[in-house]
C-alpha cells in the first residue's frame, strides 16, 4: 500500500479507501490509485479485508446437479447477479448417489471464506426434512419442497403442471397424457402430480405415466408408443427434449403434430438449438429465481432476519408457438 500510495501521490489512508469501495474518495483520485494499482501488481489481501469487515463477500453455491438445463440457467443468474454486486461465489457440487445431504455440504462450506450459502436443490436429498441451519451461516434453498427452517425458492412446478392441464381441456381435448422426469427429481414428481390432481379436479380419465429420464430418447419411445393411441390427442412433456422426442417419435408412427396429436413441454431449452422451433411450452423465469435467491442470502448477509419457512414462488410463462390445436 506505501508502494502505491507513492506512486499514486496520495496517502495510504486514500489507497486503502479505494480498496474497500469507499465513495469518499474522488474520482480522479480514484482512476489515479486503480492505475497505480495495476501497474504495481497490487491486490486487496481478501482474507484481512475479512478479518476487518466480518465478511468475504463471497457467497457459496451447493448443486445437486449440475447438468440440467434449469441448474444451469439459476447458476449463470446467480454468478451474474453476484458479480454486479461485488460478490464472488464458490461452487461445491454434491456427490452422486445416496449418501447425499446438506449437513455434510454446509460442513464442507464451513470451512471456506463464504458469507453465506445457496443451495440448488432438484433431487431427493436425505435429511433435508430434518436439517436447521448453523445461525453463524445463512442459508437459501432453491427446492419444490418447503422447509420448515430454511428460506426456500422455487418456480411453481404442481401449479404450472396445473395450467398445462387446463390449457389443454379448455381447447376441447378429452384428456392429457404425460411423459415424466425421473422419479428422483422433485420438480418431475411435483410436475406429474399436478398434472395428475388437475384432471381428477376435472373430472377426466387419468392415464399412465410414460417415465422418461429427461432426455430426448426416452421422449422419442413414448411418442413411438402413444402413436397407437387412438385417445391420445394432447401429450404433456416433463421438460422440452423429451417433448422433442415424442414429436419424432409420433411423426415415426404415423402422426403429425398438432394435426393429430397436440403438445406442450416444460422449460423452453431448445431456443437456438432446434431451428423453426415450433414446441409450445412453459418458460420458468430462471433469471428471476437466480437473482431473487441472491438477494434472499446477500440480506441476510447483511444482517437481516428471514422468516424460517418463508418460501418465494416465482410463476413460469406460457410461450405460444403451433403444437397446439383446439378441437
Amino acid at each position: 500500500m506505501h508502494d502505491v500510495a507513492k506512486a499514486a501521490g496520495v496517502s495510504t489512508q486514500t489507497v486503502s479507501r479505494v480498496a474497500n469501495d469507499s465513495t469518499s474518495v474522488r474520482p480522479e483520485t480514484r482512476q489515479r490509485v486503480l492505475f497505480a494499482m495495476n501497474k504495481l501488481g497490487y491486490r486487496p489481501n481478501y482474507a484481512a479485508r475479512a478479518l476487518k469487515r466480518g465478511r468475504f463477500r463471497d457467497i457459496g453455491v451447493v448443486i445437486s446437479n449440475i447438468e440440467t438445463y434449469g441448474n444451469t440457467k439459476i447458476l449463470k443468474s446467480i454468478a451474474r447477479t453476484a458479480n454486479d454486486a461485488g460478490y464472488a461465489i464458490t461452487l461445491l457440487t454434491m456427490r452422486r448417489g445416496t449418501n447425499r445431504d446438506i449437513q455434510a455440504s454446509m460442513e464442507r462450506m464451513k470451512q471456506l471464506p463464504v458469507d453465506g450459502v445457496i443451495f440448488i436443490l432438484d433431487e431427493k436429498i436425505n435429511d433435508f426434512a430434518p436439517f436447521h441451519p448453523s445461525p453463524d451461516l445463512p442459508l437459501v434453498l432453491y427446492s419444490e419442497i418447503p422447509s420448515e427452517s430454511c428460506p426456500t425458492i422455487d418456480t411453481d412446478q404442481y401449479g404450472t403442471a396445473g395450467a398445462i392441464v387446463d390449457y389443454f381441456l379448455t381447447r376441447g381435448h378429452r384428456t392429457v397424457y404425460h411423459i415424466a422426469g425421473p422419479s428422483t427429481s422433485m420438480a418431475a414428481v411435483s410436475r406429474t402430480k399436478g398434472w395428475k390432481d388437475s384432471l381428477l379436479k376435472a373430472g377426466r380419465e387419468v392415464p399412465p405415466v410414460y417415465l422418461g429420464d429427461w432426455e430426448s430418447d426416452s421422449g422419442y419411445q413414448a411418442g413411438l408408443s402413444l402413436a397407437s393411441k387412438m385417445d391420445c390427442t394432447a401429450i404433456f412433456a416433463a421438460n422440452d427434449q423429451m417433448a422433442y422426442g415424442v414429436m419424432q417419435g409420433l411423426a415415426a408412427g404415423g402422426k403429425t403434430v398438432p394435426d393429430d396429436v397436440s403438445i406442450i413441454g416444460f422449460d423452453d431449452s431448445l431456443v437456438g438449438i432446434v431451428p423453426r422451433l415450433n414446441l409450445t411450452t412453459m418458460r420458468p423465469r430462471f433469471e428471476d429465481i437466480g437473482q431473487e435467491a441472491f438477494a434472499m442470502i446477500k440480506r441476510q448477509c447483511e444482517g437481516e432476519q428471514l422468516t424460517p419457512g418463508e418460501k418465494i414462488v416465482i410463476p413460469s410463462e406460457l410461450i405460444e408457438r403451433q403444437s397446439v390445436k383446439t378441437l
